[in-house]
């Protein structure tokens, strides 16, 4: 088939480049001619686990191109995925300028009929309002679908290419027919594709994501519970997780979430409740207990040292998650800036997002890129990002550079007996 993907962001890439891996002719369209440039050479402008390599491989077999020729990109199209940033506005709903504004355009530029899919994130009526904006702007025939992602940082590609399940929301059994053809190589080992109208479609992706970050701040919250009641939270995971009804994913209790997802998701569900007259009282709790969690660690840091001004604090990890670059809504970045406050020196250390870090932060904290280095003269270290690599550490060594030999594990990765017996002082979340 012949697609065109609009929007190279996170999604729009991860998209097109599977979508050409699977044998589809893909063009990409982005605005950013520095980032087309980048893309044009091969070069990804985002950190993700084998997308690099897919990302050549397609550009070499000619089955992907990246260009910021709009009308060119509709016009040779099947099938339009709109992959556009929906940003967060201040009231929390999600920013539909992009979206709205490509879609007027895209009216113009149809030369026949074309199946439109909105991928990005968007709120439940957002298929009506793109049907109604390419409608005053074409008379050709098309129509539009609710086909939402699920893709998990760090694991994009595989997600996309082996999918738990496709969601496809329309009510027109010829675009249904299109999509169940795209899809057919990604569910042939028996993963659903449903099929529901547009509204449900988009809702869907919401309450997904909104129910897997209550997950996460109820169980910050039982941790918040262990350490005044002198549980652990680590057992009660392993011994809820078993629990088919609740099942052992999102149960790691932390330091909050972050990303481009769930604080965004929960915010726009918010909004739609809140406007559709809803109080979504869950929700809101939600949203509240991680923003407290993203501060936890630093009254622990005070709790121990009593006054922070004058300390050398060292932060091993800054993306939100591991295995990607992306520092969105990062709990990191709230510990920086509180830290920072209390006149704390920061020395840093990312696998991936230093780089990141930096344009936002710049010369107000020490960047290293080797993780040991952070450490040399420290008064602690933190572990903000649960990278493998941090995992298994040489303990001495790290004892040998701290100044004090103080371990503040912000996603409970390490036995806190077994440092406690090499000497160290150790606080979790949760954790005794």
């Amino acid at each position: 088939m012949k697609l065109s993907v609009i929007g190279t962001g996170y999604v729009g890439l991860v998209v097109g480049t599977c979508f050409a891996e699977s044998g589809n002719d893909v063009v990409c369209v982005d605005v950013d001619e520095n980032k087309l440039k980048m893309l044009a050479k091969g070069e990804s402008p985002i950190y993700e686990p084998g997308l690099s390599d897919l990302l050549k491989k397609n550009l070499a077999e000619d089955r992907l191109s990246f260009t910021s020729d709009l009308q060119k990109a509709v016009e040779s199209a099947e099938i339009i995925f709109l992959a556009l940033p929906t940003p967060q506005s201040e009231d929390g709903s999600a920013d539909l300028q992009h979206v709205l504004a490509v879609s007027e355009k895209i009216g113009k530029f149809l030369n026949g009929y074309k199946v439109i899919v909105n991928k990005s994130t968007v709120p439940v009526g957002t298929a009506d309002r793109v049907r109604e904006m390419v409608s005053k702007n074409s008379s050709q025939q098309f129509d539009v679908v609710s086909n939402p992602e699920f893709l998990k940082e760090g694991a994009a590609v595989n997600d996309f290419m082996k999918p738990d399940r496709i969601v496809i929301g329309s009510r027109s059994q010829k675009a249904i027919a299109i999509m169940q053809d795209l899809y057919a190589p990604f569910v042939r080992t028996g993963n659903p594709l449903i099929v529901m109208d547009e509204r449900s479609s988009e809702m869907t992706k919401y309450a997904s994501n909104s129910f897997l970050a209550a997950k996460v701040s109820f169980m910050n919250e039982v941790a918040n519970l262990c350490e005044k009641v002198g549980a652990d939270i680590d057992l009660i995971r392993k011994g809820m997780g078993t629990d088919p009804r609740i099942g052992n994913q999102f149960l790691f209790s932390g330091i909050g979430y972050g990303g481009s997802c769930f604080p965004k998701d929960v915010n726009a569900l918010l909004h739609t409740a809140k406007t559709s007259g809803y109080d979504f009282r869950i929700l809101d709790a939600v949203e509240t207990v991680n923003k407290d969690q993203k501060k936890i660690i630093v009254k622990k840091i005070r709790t121990h040292f009593k006054k922070l001004q004058g300390l050398t604090i060292a932060l091993w990890g800054l993306a939100f998650k591991p295995n990607t670059d992306d520092i969105r809504e990062a709990p990191a970045l709230t510990i920086i800036e509180m830290l920072l406050k209390e006149g704390v020196t920061l020395r840093v250390h990312d696998p991936e997002a230093l780089n990141e870090v930096k344009k936002l932060v710049g010369d107000k904290i020490q960047y290293f890129e080797n993780n040991y280095d952070a450490l040399k003269g420290a008064d602690a270290m933190v572990v903000v990002t649960e990278w493998n690599e941090f995992r298994r550490p040489d303990f001495s060594r790290m004892k040998s550079l701290l100044k004090s030999p103080v371990v503040f594990d912000g996603r409970n990765i390490y036995n806190p007996a077994k440092l406690r017996e090499m000497g160290f002082t150790y606080y979790g979340i949760g954790r005794v």
